[in-house]
């Protein structure tokens, strides 16, 4: 038995029959049209797809920085606490003293050091810092955030941390040698007053730069899931693209159909690539 594999005609010639075309370049470019409409629509939803996946792992991280953020203002509020019971029981203790015998007068050698002066903050992250201090509206920051960076922002509290530990490594010998060479409970609210003072300010700082990157990951999963839209926009095109087409194979009167299914094909790719470039 003699299989004749060669005669027989591919599914291409096969819609090109049934469909009535002929074997021309015109005729094989609009039998292959629907296609071609076909796999443009299923990257399109890719592309949809990947572009919604970013969001919602930009949403997550976001998230995830908010709660570092709120461990920073928490350390604020538990250091500025624990710096007016240091105070609150130097006046108790003050209070408490006899005119005979008064506590030492503050010596300033005694109290916490002032930490390192902070580096001149970058410009951009200034302005955005001091807009959300401001609580300025969303017309007005969204402008700002979109000129920071995440490396500028990784900078920033990279130099933060480093300094808080600076202040953390030269207070710490200090602590423990006020508390061997000098008894006096006086002395040592004092100092521990000024020390929690100082570290809450470096913690605040922290904490405002932790929320510019939050709002900052947040408007980029806002664009991603604008360019997801789209993306699933331009993706319905191609795909009423790929009806039209399929229709204007059993058609007559298919001269219309084939420039609506072309019209439809070449704006879902106009249009998604504007949204890969400038969304």
């Amino acid at each position: 038995m003699h299989f004749d594999f060669m005669a027989k005609p591919t599914p291409m010639q096969q819609l090109q029959d049934q469909a009535n075309l002929p074997p021309t370049r015109f005729g094989k470019a609009m039998t292959a049209m629907p296609v071609v409409m076909t796999v443009i629509a299923t990257l399109l939803a890719g592309l949809a797809s990947s572009e919604m996946t970013k969001a919602q792992y930009q949403r997550a991280y976001g998230a995830q920085l908010q709660s570092k953020a709120g461990d920073q203002w928490a350390f604020f509020q538990a250091k500025r606490l624990r710096g007016e019971m240091q105070r609150n029981t130097l006046d108790i203790l003050c209070a408490s003293a006899s005119a005979a015998a008064p506590l030492p007068p503050m010596e300033p050698e005694k109290l916490a050091p002032a930490p390192e002066p902070a580096a001149t903050p970058n410009p951009e992250i200034a302005a955005a810092l001091q807009a959300i201090e401001a609580d300025e509206a969303t017309e007005v920051l969204n402008p700002l955030l979109v000129k920071l960076s995440f490396e500028q922002i990784e900078s920033a509290l990279r130099v933060a941390r480093e300094r808080a530990k600076a202040y953390d490594a030269i207070t710490t010998p200090l602590r423990a040698k006020l508390e061997k060479t000098d008894g006096s409970l006086a002395t040592r609210l004092r100092f521990n007053a000024s020390r929690y003072d100082y570290e809450a300010q470096l913690n605040a700082g922290i904490a405002r730069l932790l929320e510019l990157q939050v709002r900052r990951t947040n408007l980029t999963a806002e664009r991603h899931h604008l360019r997801s839209q789209r993306f699933f926009f331009g993706m319905l095109a191609a795909q009423a693209g790929v009806i039209v087409a399929t229709l204007a194979l059993a058609a007559r009167q298919r001269n219309l159909l084939w420039i609506i299914a072309a019209g439809a094909g070449l704006v879902a790719v106009v249009f998604a690539v504007y949204v890969y470039l400038y969304v």
